[in-house]
């Protein structure tokens, strides 16, 4: 297994439940991903194909319901997402979710309509920890530059955006991703806000136990190395969230990542190397289920 974000993580551990022994090399800690600084809500976002999109985020879905109600450690908890929409069609990834319902009011970035549902959502540094717990072995620190030279009777390649130095892939793009964390204030705790008609300048409000992400951004980044967050991509994130109404408290941090998007989620098998990459900005949405599917894969 090479890569140790959330996706990398996830199937690892599921790999080992089905009686796989595993070991998982990374040229970063999981706290030092992409996974650690997303948003980390249940959403299809960025990602394709539908169907098979639909399906892993419904499987996922389901276990981090379970994970809410049996494993507090894991990170879990649900809230109540409204999700603006600039018509009253159903989004496409509607088959994943049951009691999602439209809500035809104005709402506090301006749209007339939003979906309502109810979703898991993931703290991070928590979510990696526990599934770090959980493997067999600890992570092997080490950059790998060619998937041939891994030893094992199958390589799995969860890689991110890395993937696009190990495979020469060149459908693969990096969306860049910054948000702004910030003390609740007056934000409610159990309830997410989203706004994404128009993607340059979607906003959020994503609340954790003890803290609240507002973002964000989904630019187009043709390096592998993070920049620095962008002051100016602050101020206009607090800004929307001031104007919509949302009185958080002081800004606590930034975070910075970069979404492997890709037309299709890569799930395939080339000889003994499995590529399970470019999730997009679904990662925690899919993860679990997807890699139910690269389970099946190395069984094969």
């Amino acid at each position: 297994m090479v890569g140790a974000g959330v996706v990398g993580l996830t199937t690892a551990v599921l790999l080992e439940e089905a009686g796989h022994r595993v070991r998982v090399v990374s040229a970063e800690r999981p706290e030092r991903t992409t996974s650690a600084a997303a948003g980390a809500v249940w959403y299809p976002f960025a990602v394709g194909p539908p169907e098979a999109v639909n399906r892993w985020a419904r499987a996922t879905r389901a276990w981090l319901l379970e994970l809410c109600r049996t494993v507090p450690e894991a990170g879990v908890d649900v809230l109540t997402v409204r999700e603006c929409a600039a018509d009253a069609r159903p989004p496409w990834w509607a088959e994943a979710i049951d009691g999602i319902k439209l809500v035809e009011e104005p709402q506090p970035s301006g749209a007339s309509l939003a979906w309502e549902f109810e979703a898991p959502r993931v703290e991070p540094a928590l979510h990696l920890r526990w599934l770090e717990s959980r493997l067999d072995r600890p992570i092997e620190m080490s950059r790998v530059d060619r998937l041939e030279d891994v030893p094992g009777d199958a390589v799995v390649n969860c890689t991110g955006i890395g993937a696009r130095r190990l495979t020469g892939d060149t459908t693969l793009r990096a969306l860049l991703g910054q948000t702004v964390l910030v003390e609740p204030g007056d934000v409610e705790l159990r309830r997410m806000y989203g706004d994404e008609r128009d993607l340059s300048r979607m906003f959020y409000v994503i609340p954790r136990r003890a803290e609240v992400v507002i973002g964000g951004c989904a630019l187009p980044f043709d390096a592998d190395v993070l920049p620095p967050p962008d002051p100016a991509l602050r101020a206009a994130f607090l800004e929307r969230a001031r104007a919509a109404g949302f009185a958080h408290g002081p800004v606590l941090r930034d975070a910075v990542g970069l979404r492997p998007v890709r037309p299709e989620v890569r799930v395939e098998r080339v000889d003994r190397i499995i590529h399970h990459y470019g999730h997009g900005g679904a990662g925690y949405t899919l993860a679990r289920g997807s890699a139910a599917d690269v389970v099946a894969l190395v069984a094969r």
